[in-house]
């Protein structure tokens, strides 16, 4: 989204706003629902068919579990014990198929739209092999846009229906809301039916408090964007595009401020998703929770992405971990094995799943693949020394989390995130090898003394927005870490706050982002997944 595309989704946001309060508690979902179906048609109007598929499959699907979860809790009464596990277990069988019909429904389309080409592109080689020059042609298919997003908030309601942690909606079109929710369409967060269906059909009535709060978080994710993660772009598209042509301080540089581009690209889109959601009286799941506070990548990544990351633990995690072939590696590794070890060895390859299939998400390519095998390694390796810095921590009586210790833990996190950035942005495994060799064989003092970084599309004064923005992000984020949420304070002071601090921030984002020097809008990063 740009700028006048943001400026159209809060003028479409307030208009549906306003419809929605003139319409009965009881109805006010069908405007929700009707705002989706535009929305839809706004994006792309074949993204409506693919909503709806997916919608259909987990209709359908879930419908079944619950009648197969009703028909077993009627008949196993009167029966004996034995008699009731061979039904449980017959049961049972039907829900795993039930869902599993729903889940490669729902899925199938995913693969195909987003993954086919990739697949393809892994068997033609092979293909190659054994004679066959042809291969299978490449298919050209349009990527709708946040697909993968509410395909997986469906997969998720379909699974939660299995595990009988929610009944199936017996109202297809307040399923198709679930899916649809407008402010969700483009970048998330990823829901649980349970947490986010029950507000958006119950009708609420209009707050004040919702709705300057509402108004404050879209403000401050249009600073983000806007103001800091549009300015942070030229620099890292020009250096990351060119980079054989610049030394280490450069692709330092740019590595730096694409970290800070993604996060406030990301995270400032959420925020103006939430803060919409906000204002109707519905509250989304938290998504980031100051990342680069972390001591750890594990700690970050419980931090970044946090909706899609407890989507992959509760439902990729927890299958794969408890399922019976892994209860029986687990069975083996503690009758071979040491404690330590053989809870460490089944838990690390569900792990490995977990993360190839992050990786995957973000993209279907090779390279998201490694990306999430980086993660992976990084994350094992310190599950392994973790025993290790525990001991010592303990022997001579300092606090890994705080001081010196604490510091270097948050720098050495950043690091390693940012080495992930790197690769994350590069157009390749290969792009990515080479800016890694870029910035420690080519040190060219010059790009400090003779003003060089600050001719890549990034200027001084650029330089001090950007480091301005952060430090207010960094102070925002310092005050939250310590428990003041600075924006519900605002929404809940009194009014002359909270118009100083909405005027403020509407002058901040039009002087120093839409209408300032240099500006360019640049579309959303995480929209493309």
């Amino acid at each position: 989204m740009t700028y006048d595309s943001y400026l159209f989704f809060a003028a479409y946001a307030l208009i549906v706003l306003g419809i929605y309060l003139l319409f009965p508690l009881k109805y006010r979902w069908t405007v929700l629902l009707g705002a989706g179906a535009l929305f839809c048609g706004f994006l792309n109007g074949p993204v409506a068919l693919w909503v709806l598929a997916c919608a259909g499959f987990a209709y359908v699907s879930a419908r079944h579990l619950t009648t197969l979860q009703d028909r077993f809790a009627k008949e196993k009464k009167d029966l004996s014990k034995d008699e009731r596990k061979a039904l449980k277990a017959r049961y049972t069988r039907r829900k795993k198929w039930t869902a599993a019909g729903g889940i490669v429904g729902a899925l199938s389309i995913l693969l195909v739209l987003k993954y086919c080409n990739f697949f393809i592109g892994q068997i033609n080689p092979l293909l190659s092999l054994f004679g066959v020059t042809e291969g299978i042609p490449f298919l050209s298919l349009a990527l709708p846009m946040g697909i993968s997003y509410y395909t997986l908030q469906a997969i998720g309601y379909i699974i939660d229906t299995y595990r009988g942690v929610c009944r199936a909606e017996k109202n297809f079109f307040k399923l198709l809301l679930f899916v649809s929710f407008f402010p969700q369409m483009t970048e998330g967060p990823i829901a649980r039916y349970g947490q986010l269906a029950p507000q958006l059909t119950e009708g609420h009535r209009y707050s004040n408090e919702n709705f300057t709060g509402g108004v404050t978080l879209i403000l401050w994710g249009f600073f983000k964007k806007i103001v800091i993660s549009d300015r942070a772009s030229f620099m890292a598209s020009e250096v990351f595009d060119n980079s054989a042509s610049y030394g280490t301080f450069a692709l330092i540089t740019a590595a730096v401020l694409y970290t800070v581009q993604l996060y406030t690209d990301f995270s400032g889109c959420i925020d103006i998703m939430s803060g919409t959601a906000r204002m109707f009286g519905i509250r989304l799941p938290e998504n980031f929770r100051q990342p680069f506070f972390s001591h750890s990548v594990g700690e970050f990544w419980r931090r970044w992405h946090i909706s899609l990351g407890t989507w992959f633990k509760d439902y990729v995690f927890y299958s794969v971990s408890l399922s019976a072939p892994f209860m029986k590696l687990s069975k083996a590794a503690s009758a071979k094995l040491n404690k330590f070890l053989a809870a460490l060895l089944p838990s690390s390859c569900a792990l490995l799943i977990v993360w190839l299939g992050t990786g995957l998400w973000h993209g279907a390519d090779m390279k998201y693949v490694v990306y999430g095998l980086y993660y992976f390694l990084i994350m094992f390796l310190g599950s392994l020394v973790d025993p290790l810095g525990a001991k010592a921590a303990q022997k001579w009586g300092f606090d890994r989390k705080k001081g010196v210790f604490g510091a270097l833990a948050v720098a050495r996190t950043i690091l390693l995130v940012i080495i992930g950035m790197i690769m994350f942005r590069a157009g390749s495994l290969e792009e990515f090898a080479n800016y890694l060799w870029g910035i420690v064989s080519r040190v060219n003092y010059g790009e400090l003394t003779g003003g060089v970084l600050l001719c890549l599309g990034t200027d001084t004064p650029d330089f001090i927005v950007i480091g301005a923005g952060a430090v207010m992000m960094l102070i925002v984020g310092i005050m939250k870490e310590r428990g003041t949420d600075v924006l519900q304070t605002v929404a809940k002071g009194p009014i002359y706050i909270k118009w100083s601090v909405m005027l403020g921030l509407i002058a901040v984002i039009l002087v120093f982002g839409a209408y300032g020097p240099n500006y360019g809008p640049v579309d959303n990063i995480y929209a493309q997944f």
